[in-house]
């Protein structure tokens, strides 16, 4: 069911395997964001923080990334139109919905169980594990796109991520909490992920300049068509080099292309 929910046909298929290498990568940094250097320290597993953590996540999910795919809009805007854009982007802002909302909603369950308590404890707590396990399999199909951006523009799933754990670290850097840790491991709690991350997302986009000429300041209509890198398995046929995806540019209007 996650599967089908949060990866939908019309998310382009990867084009470079080393690419993918670095988005597994960058996964597992997000993991160690998401659940904390603290959870490890300390040697315990806080349910209530990690509640949390997962709401505030879905509160900056929601603000930032259509925040940030609007800047990278228009920074395109000379070269093409949003019009251009419109279906894949419509497509990608109702997973990203979609995904909030059942991450809101297992949580806001896994919270009531717990307050009721008796009887109702055991239907309430499998309905808010199966919505748990639901989520957490959406965030492993859609760590690679990030909510179908991939569609839009193959940079802006590791722009998104990088920019997604940076904010995520601003409210501590700003009030300087360490969540009861030292110096030293506070200063790897609050930065360690987002410079990891970075890192990872600025190597994934060098490797798509430089192998298949993806830049993240051209507008998507203006790239050119990637030819996937993997070797074909024998029996599988490929189309002819000028038609390497025989539905279109996928940078191209719509999400399929022409």
């Amino acid at each position: 069911m996650a599967k089908a929910l949060f990866h939908p046909a019309w998310i382009p298929e990867p084009v470079d395997p080393s690419v993918e290498r670095l988005k597994r990568v960058r996964v597992v940094a997000g993991a160690v964001a998401a659940f904390g250097v603290y959870t490890f320290v300390q040697h315990k597993f806080d349910t209530t923080e990690i509640l949390g953590n997962i709401l505030t996540a879905a509160v900056v999910l929601l603000f930032i990334t259509p925040l940030t795919v609007g800047v990278m809009l228009f920074v395109w805007r000379r070269a093409g139109t949003v019009r251009q854009l419109r279906r894949p982007l419509l497509g990608s802002l109702k997973l990203l919905v979609l995904f909030i909302g059942m991450a809101v909603a297992a949580v806001l369950l896994m919270q009531l169980a717990t307050a009721v308590g008796g009887v109702a404890l055991v239907p309430l707590g499998f309905a808010a594990l199966w919505l748990i396990g639901v989520v957490a399999y959406g965030a492993v199909q859609l760590s690679g796109n990030y909510f179908g951006s991939a569609a839009v523009h193959r940079c802006l799933p590791p722009l998104l991520a990088a920019v997604t754990t940076w904010l995520m670290a601003v409210p501590d850097l700003v009030t300087g909490d360490l969540h009861g840790l030292s110096l030293t491991m506070g200063a790897v709690f609050i930065l360690g992920a987002p410079v990891t991350v970075t890192a990872i997302a600025a190597l994934e986009m060098n490797r798509l300049r430089r192998h298949h000429g993806i830049r993240l300041r051209a507008h998507p209509a203006t790239l050119p068509v990637p030819r996937p890198t993997v070797s074909p398995s024998p029996g599988l046929h490929l189309p002819s080099q000028g038609t390497p995806f025989p539905h279109g540019n996928p940078y191209g209007p719509g999400p399929y292309g022409g």
